[in-house]
């Protein structure tokens, strides 16, 4: 008896989930192109606003915001690392990235806080979300771009998307999980007043579990920065192309700029969620 004896028949699951994908694309065309559409104009009308006034006007008025939230430290940080965008004359690939980054989180935390909450709130709902979460964190960020690709082209938006899908699970899980553990006693109290469960979710729960949804923030941002540099592979422009440009070309110095500019809007972005997560957890130890 030959070993073929024992092998199994193929599935063909990559076959039916290209067609499944192929006819999405054909079926849900205009869907799709109102979702392209809608992301253009906000990425677009972001990179825009960056880009208008001169970078120096800018740097300071990210700097203002760093001191606000933090410290003077990080103000000067936040000065010195991007003069240094500015002098390797990234600025312009820095802002795009910079919009494509914070319309894609804004997407992912609205998508995002609402599954939590609703997870929070539906035992039920939340078996069902949290092996789809699985599959979204676990499934390789490069698969995100295959299907992006067949309904959106070439270009950012397809980026926009696949990033949006691939940062978008700690938002859920980490609403939910800040939602699950208010105390309570708390939330009894609450009822003992005659609070709706509308204004006990707003003006308790959430208040609350602001923390965890600001780390929920936190990490949605920097999912979505390591997902722009993958992005660049299929045309989404700012920083991801030049580091995928660098890798191509093995032009070593230019992959390098690339990634130390990412780099420090990424820390900027970090420092400055984590500042807006502690002052929240300082409000709510103050009563």
């Amino acid at each position: 008896m030959g070993a073929d004896a024992f092998s199994l028949a193929r599935i063909p699951l990559g076959d039916w989930v290209e067609a499944g994908v192929e006819w999405m694309g054909v079926s849900w065309a205009a869907f799709f192109d109102g979702m392209a559409d809608g992301i253009t104009a906000l990425v677009e009308g972001l990179d825009a606003l960056l880009s208008a006034p001169p970078y120096f006007v800018l740097i300071v008025l990210l700097a203002a915001l760093a001191w606000y939230v933090r410290n003077g430290k990080f103000a000067l940080y936040t000065v010195l690392s991007f003069l240094l965008i500015e002098s390797m004359d990234l600025w312009s690939a820095a802002m795009s990235t910079l919009s494509l980054v914070l319309i894609s989180t804004l997407v992912s935390l609205v998508v995002g806080v609402l599954l939590g909450m609703l997870a929070a709130a539906h035992d039920g709902f939340s078996k069902v979300l949290k092996p789809i979460l699985d599959f979204m964190q676990t499934l390789p960020s490069f698969v995100y771009l295959i299907p992006a690709i067949v309904f959106f082209g070439i270009g950012f938006v397809p980026g926009a998307i696949a990033t949006i899908i691939f940062s978008l699970p700690p938002a859920a899980r980490l609403t939910e999980l800040g939602l699950r553990n208010v105390d309570a006693e708390v939330i009894e109290a609450g009822e003992a007043f005659g609070a709706s469960s509308w204004r006990i979710l707003w003006d308790i729960k959430v208040p609350l579990a602001l923390p965890t949804i600001m780390s929920g923030i936190n990490q949605v941002i920097m999912l979505s920065l390591s997902m722009v540099v993958t992005a660049g592979i299929v045309g989404s422009g700012g920083l991801g192309s030049i580091v995928y440009q660098g890798v191509t070309r093995l032009e070593i110095g230019l992959g390098f700029e690339g990634g130390i500019a990412v780099v420090i809007v990424a820390v900027f972005l970090d420092r400055l969620t984590s500042a807006l997560g502690e002052r929240a957890n300082h409000r709510i130890s103050r009563g």
